[in-house]
Parts: structure tokens; sequence; C-alpha cells
């Protein structure tokens, strides 16, 4: 009995030893110093329905959202191809997949979609499925699930539809028909910082968006964007938000409201309300 409790207790000891050098190991030492990773990456996007999502997903669902809107593509397209990256990767940008599927929208480069680098692009990507979509004749007036189908012709053609309401949430909000609807908790080291930052945003929302890069007045510790009306200035915001974790973007102000990283949600601040929106990064440290 004594070395049965014996051999219990030393499996006991071992298993604690296991979990204490599994914590170590998610230790990350950055610039000399040993710190954690990102340990809250939760993004809530509220617009007639509620949808939460980590930073990875909320980044590439915003960039879905931007290109379907850049191309001139109606909200109901963007909530096909946001349901159909549901489906097929999670909002992920997947490595691989079955057989030779890659990417969002597990495209195939041996059906004609691209090569494996372009597919891996996320705008790429987008672009090619709403160019797809646009061929399909009568979408507009298809089932979510059906249009989907259409274009990706999956082994699930039903599989779509689970992520409609979903899909719908996520398009109201990214394409500006709500207000402070996408706010993200992100707490830890940001992946960029200042000038860095800066240039990464603007050479992101030319892509995303189209916007010209000599129209967005910068400096090192953010950048300025007009909005033509509340539609494209939440458009942006929601974006900057949604991009907040991969480009350093520390506050974010469109009229009488801002969001920050710590606090992670949006509030009313002072002042008169303007038609810009102001990004802040975190500076060089």
């Amino acid at each position: 009995m004594w070395v049965r409790t014996r051999a219990v207790v030393a499996g006991g000891v071992a298993l604690v030893l296991l979990a204490v050098v599994g914590a170590l190991v998610l230790v990350r030492r950055i610039g000399g110093e040993l710190r954690l990773p990102l340990t809250s990456r939760t993004c809530t996007v509220q617009a007639d329905g509620r949808v939460v999502l980590d930073a990875d997903q909320m980044a590439n669902a915003a960039t879905i959202a931007a290109i379907g809107a850049q191309l001139g593509m109606p909200e109901r397209a963007v909530v096909v191809a946001l349901a159909t990256a549901y489906q097929e990767s999670g909002l992920r940008n997947l490595p691989d997949g079955d057989r030779d599927s890659i990417g969002l929208f597990q495209q195939r480069p041996s059906q004609g979609w691209g090569s494996p680098q372009e597919i891996r692009d996320p705008r790429y990507a987008a672009r090619r499925f709403y160019t797809a979509l646009k061929k399909v004749r009568g979408w507009e007036r298809m089932r979510i699930t059906d249009a989907a189908q259409r274009v990706q012709r999956s082994a699930f053609p039903e599989a779509y539809q689970k992520w409609a309401d979903e899909s719908a949430v996520l398009a109201r909000a990214l394409l500006g028909d709500a207000t402070g609807a996408v706010a993200c908790t992100l707490m830890g080291t940001p992946v960029m910082r200042g000038a860095t930052a800066v240039a990464a945003l603007t050479r992101n929302l030319a892509l995303d968006w189209g916007l010209p890069g000599d129209d967005v007045p910068t400096d090192l510790t953010g950048l300025t964007l007009a909005a033509a009306d509340q539609r494209d200035g939440w458009r942006y915001a929601h974006w900057l938000v949604s991009h907040a974790r991969d480009h350093g973007v520390k506050r974010v102000r469109f009229g009488d409201l801002e969001w920050t990283a710590r606090k992670g949600s949006w509030t009313a601040v002072g002042g008169e309300s303007e038609a810009r929106v102001v990004a802040e990064v975190y500076a060089d440290s």
C-alpha cells in the first residue's frame, strides 16, 4: 500500500512539473524581457445580433468585407462571402486543407483559383470569390447556402446556411451600418509600433478600401481618415479596431466615440463631432 501511495504521489508531482514546464514554454522572450503572449484576443460584434471572434478571425472578416465594398458588391454578397469563409476555414487563413485547398475560402490551385502563393493572400482570395459569385446568374435571389455552393461546389451544400445569421451581423457592422459595433480587447505586446505600424496601416487601408496613400495624413504615432458620411466613418473605424492587434492600434476615435485597446470598448468623449476617423498606434519603445 505504501509503495502504491508513493507511486501515485510521484505521478501527481510529475504532472504538476509538466504543467509548469508547459506554462514556461508559452513565455516568450521579446527585447530581452520575458513576457507572456497576448492573453485576451476577444472581439465582440453587436449589430442586431452578437458575434464573438478572436483577433485573427476579426481581421480576416474585416478584409473580406472591405474588398467586397471596394468592388462595389452589395451587402448580401459580403454575407455570402463571410458565410463561405466561416464554413471553409473558420475565418482563418489556413496554410492547407483537403487535398490542395488553401486559405480563407479553401480554394484549390488545381481548379484554377490561382497559385498557392496568391491564394494565401486574403485579399486575392476574397477578390476571386466575389468575381466568381458575380458570374452566378441570379445569386442575389438565392439562399445564402445556394449562392455559396454555386461558387464552391462543396460536398456539403447545405453547410453554409448555418453561418448566415452570424455573417449578416458582421456585414452590417463592417460595412458601417451600425455605430460602435466592433469592440476588441487586446492585452499584451503589440505586433507593431510607431512608424512601422503607421506605414502598414496606410498600405493595408489602400489594399482593402482602395484609399490612396497620399490622402491619408499620417505621423509617427497615427493617422487620420476623412469620412464622407457616418457610414464611411464607421467602416474605417471598425476596420481599424478589427486590425488593431496585427497593426499596433492603441486608440480609434470617430465622432464623439472612442475605442481603446486596453479598455476594449467604445465610450463617449468630449469635444465636437468631426467627420474624420483618428487612429493612434503604440509608440516605439
